[in-house]
């Protein structure tokens, strides 16, 4: 556990030193995971189905907030629905205002969660969107997350029914007729959206209750209350789904909320605090529990001396470059300098041997230099002396 507290610690420190390129490099991922998806969901207009138009519009989102992604992508269905139909686009552009509206009306900070439903439905993970947005963002975060639900059902309407909408066959009214009453009566889309409110309600208000491991048992509770809903609501609803996929639906979001509960939270109840005053009016019981953190220990080499009890700290950097240093001045000091055969010396190396001999010699006969003594400042009167210097003049 230690070294997943270390890790995490360092991980906030990377993201705290290089946030100026890490969030719009998340920026650019999130949007090109998203119009990926439409384009592999939808794919009808063949002008904006391709990979460069993907990522010129993911740098573009990389530079902007998320609600310049919400509004691109919403574009980017209007596109492919238009190459449907006129119909279509028109029908599309109908809903896509009105959720807009009752998105932007209620919590329009929340466009996460409207962009991440229909990719957690692409990847089969549809309940750790309730169980994140639960805990991060409170009830009010139901409403986006409800919105994506109906937007995920309505492009998957489209791409099943594209052959009729496609024909000119059919009559616009019927083509109307058919994706209104795909999106009215599609029991599956709306056991859906009331399982994500309530999921995303009671992980709300269990995380923020004050007992202990709250996270924990309101990310569990969600994800068991996502299996149960789907399962006996799909039986008494009559809707086709598959038991295996729910199951693996709910296992992954408790797993994808763990890991927001060790990242965003990470608290240790092991020293929580009760502490009580009060003032005038009111009594105040409040409950701290403090956030799980661990330093980094830095290793250091402590030096003893035998005549004294003073402590000297020594990095292990330090200890490596003075052993090297000691063996190295006691190579130098064994050293021996071997005399050069004059045999093998020409005359003018001769000179300049017998040079550096008698220089060698001379330098070892003189006595040591006395040092001199110098005056000290108290006797020295310097006004005196300018004095005199000035009658000299």
């Amino acid at each position: 556990m230690t070294k997943l507290l270390l890790w995490k610690q360092k991980v906030k420190e990377f993201y705290g030193e290089h946030d100026f390129w890490i969030t719009p490099l998340f920026k650019f991922l999130l949007a090109f995971v998203v119009f990926s998806q439409i384009n592999g969901l939808l794919g009808f207009m063949r002008q904006i189905d391709n990979i460069f138009v993907v990522l010129i519009l993911s740098l573009i989102c990389a530079m902007f907030s998320i609600n310049v992604m919400t509004m691109l992508a919403c574009l980017l269905i209007l596109g492919h629905c238009y190459a449907v139909g006129i119909e279509t686009a028109g029908f599309a552009a109908v809903l896509l205002i009105l959720l807009l509206i009752l998105f932007l009306r209620f919590t329009s900070e929340d466009n996460v969660a409207l962009i991440l439903t229909p990719i957690s439905f692409t990847l089969h993970i549809p309940a750790a969107v309730p169980v994140g947005c639960g805990i991060l963002r409170g009830a009010s975060s139901a409403v986006p997350s409800g919105c994506g639900v109906i937007l995920y059902f309505f492009m998957k309407l489209v791409k099943d029914r594209a052959t009729v909408l496609q024909g000119n066959e059919t009559e616009p009214l019927q083509k109307l007729q058919l994706l209104l009453d795909g999106v009215l009566k599609n029991e599956e889309m709306w056991l859906t959206v009331v399982v994500f409110a309530a999921v995303v309600v009671i992980v709300s208000v269990i995380s923020r209750a004050s007992f202990d491991y709250a996270w924990r048992i309101a990310i569990v509770t969600g994800s068991v209350v996502y299996i149960v809903i789907m399962v006996f609501g799909s039986m008494f609803m009559s809707v086709s789904t598959e038991l295996a996929g729910i199951i693996l639906s709910g296992v992954a979001a408790i797993i994808i909320g763990f890991v927001i509960e060790f990242f965003e939270l990470g608290v240790d109840y092991s020293r929580t605090e009760l502490t009580q005053f009060e003032d005038d009016e009111y009594i105040y019981y409040v409950k701290a529990v403090p956030k799980a953190l661990v330093s980094e220990s830095k290793k250091s080499v402590k030096k003893f001396t035998p005549n004294s009890k003073v402590v000297e700290e020594v990095k292990p950097e330090e200890v490596r470059q003075n052993k090297e240093t000691k063996a190295y001045q006691q190579e130098s000091q064994h050293q021996e300098i071997k005399p050069i055969p004059e045999g093998n010396l020409s005359q003018t190396e001769k000179a300049h041997t017998q040079d550096f001999s008698a220089k060698q010699n001379t330098a070892q006969e003189e006595p040591e230099a006395v040092p001199v003594e110098r005056v000290a400042e108290e006797d020295f009167d310097f006004e005196k002396q300018l004095e005199e210097s000035l009658k000299n003049l």
